[in-house]
């Protein structure tokens, strides 16, 4: 059974129509007990990461997926997802989970395409990840697809070997974090068509280890 965690943070119904177009089962919860026995963990979300935080640790998540991490389960943090599993983000001024070593920026107020028109912030709209090496995770995916993004903060891991995805927008961020058996995508892969199916696709069948 797939976990997708619940702590009030949306776009939980749209992760698990998509799992169940793609014949798996997942139950949307907000139980530490639920997460712990799940045999993998998706950790999706949108809205501010102090708010964020505070409902994870009210419900005991934050724990729960600090262990589930430990515990070497396959785990797949979406958007919001992505940013909580850093040290800290700017926005609020959040203390995080702390799973990768970074913090969470916002974009620069004057963002701009070099030489051409200024961009807006949030980012939002289609855009393409630059893979650093290979993973399972995006095994048979064209390397010319485009996501889905909506956010106006990026993670920024300290250290680059979690760096397995890169974006372009006004400057380069990092849209795909890896550290063993996470992985965590700044982009929604339930709103990137058929590129975005087959992530989930291979998250449900990877057997956590950080390899191709």
């Amino acid at each position: 059974m797939i976990a997708i965690i619940d702590y009030k943070a949306g776009n939980l119904t749209s992760v698990q129509r998509a799992l169940a177009f793609l014949g798996q089962d997942s139950v949307i919860t907000s139980s530490a007990a639920d997460v712990l026995a799940a045999e993998r963990v998706i950790f999706p979300g949108v809205g501010a990461a102090g708010t964020a935080m505070f409902d994870l640790m009210r419900l005991k998540l934050d724990a729960a997926l600090v262990e589930t991490y430990g515990r070497g389960k396959p785990l797949l943090g979406i958007c919001l997802g992505t940013q909580i599993v850093m040290d800290r983000s700017e926005e609020n001024q959040t203390r995080c989970l702390g799973i990768i070593k970074g913090e969470v920026l916002r974009f620069p107020e004057a963002i701009s395409e070099p030489g051409t028109r200024r961009l807006k912030v949030p980012h939002m709209g289609w855009n393409r990840v630059n893979l650093k090496r290979e993973h399972s995770l995006f095994v048979g995916i064209d390397p010319q697809s485009e996501f889905y993004f909506v956010h106006s903060y990026y993670p920024a891991p300290r250290d680059r070997r979690n760096l397995l995805g890169e974006t372009i927008y006004g400057i380069p961020f990092a849209s795909v974090l890896t550290s063993a058996n996470l992985v965590a995508v700044q982009f929604h892969p339930e709103k990137s068509g058929r590129p975005g199916l087959r992530l989930l696709s291979n998250f449900c069948v990877w057997d956590g280890k950080d390899h191709a």
